[in-house]
C-alpha cells in the first residue's frame, strides 16, 4: 500500500497519511521514503531534519525563510500539536489564507508545507516532539516571523496566552512582513 495524500484547501498544502502496521507489540511506519513520495507526485528533495521538543502551551511561529525558501514535511512524533500554514505567495490564489490541523502520535499524519508558506504550531499535549524535514538549509539571516495573533489572519489558535520566544513575540503583522512579489 502506498501513501494516502490529500490536497488541503490552500494550493500545494497536503495531508499525508502513511500506512501504519500495528500489532500487540506496538506499531511501525515509514516517516519518509523518497520513492513513495515521488510516486505520490512529490519532486522535493529534503536536505535537513529538525527536531523540536516543547511543553504544553508553547507556540512556535509563524516562520518562513526568504529568498531561500524551505518546504517542510512535518510529523508529530510524541504528543499533539495544532499545526498552521499561511500562504505568503503573492501570486497564489490562496495568498493570505491559513489552514490548521492537528498532528499527533496517535493519528501519525504528516503535513507537507510547500515553499512559500509561513509555518507554526502550538502544543496541545503535556509535551510534544515535532520532526520536520526541510527542502533548504536553515539560513538565520533570511528567517522572517509573522505575528502569531495578527487580526488580519484571524488564526483560530486553540491557545489564548501561549508561551512564546522573544523572536515570536516580536513578529511582524502580515501586511508588514517581507513577502516577495
Amino acid at each position: 500500500m502506498s501513501l494516502i495524500v490529500e490536497d488541503l484547501p490552500l494550493t500545494g498544502l497536503k495531508l499525508i497519511k502513511p500506512q501504519v502496521f500495528s500489532d500487540a507489540r506496538g506499531y511501525f511506519l515509514e516517516i519518509h521514503q523518497t520513492h513513495k513520495l515521488k510516486d505520490a507526485g512529490f519532486s522535493e528533495a529534503f536536505v535537513q531534519d529538525n527536531l523540536s521538543w516543547s511543553r504544553r502551551g508553547v507556540l512556535r511561529g509563524l516562520h518562513y525563510q526568504f529568498p531561500n525558501w524551505q518546504g517542510k514535511l512535518v510529523t508529530c512524533l510524541q504528543g499533539e500539536i495544532f499545526d498552521v500554514a499561511v500562504d505568503v505567495r503573492r501570486d497564489s490564489p490562496s495568498f493570505g489564507r491559513w489552514h490548521g490541523l492537528r498532528l499527533s502520535e496517535a493519528n501519525h499524519h504528516q503535513l507537507y508545507v510547500p515553499e512559500g508558506f509561513a509555518h507554526g504550531f502550538c502544543v496541545l499535549s503535556q509535551t510534544a516532539q515535532v520532526l520536520y524535514k526541510v527542502t533548504g538549509f536553515y539560513r538565520p539571516e533570511q528567517e522572517h516571523t509573522i505575528l502569531w495573533n495578527d487580526p488580519a489572519l484571524a488564526i483560530a489558535w486553540p491557545v489564548t496566552e501561549p508561551l512564546l520566544s522573544a523572536k515570536d513575540a516580536q513578529g511582524k503583522p502580515f501586511r508588514e512582513a517581507v513577502i516577495p512579489g
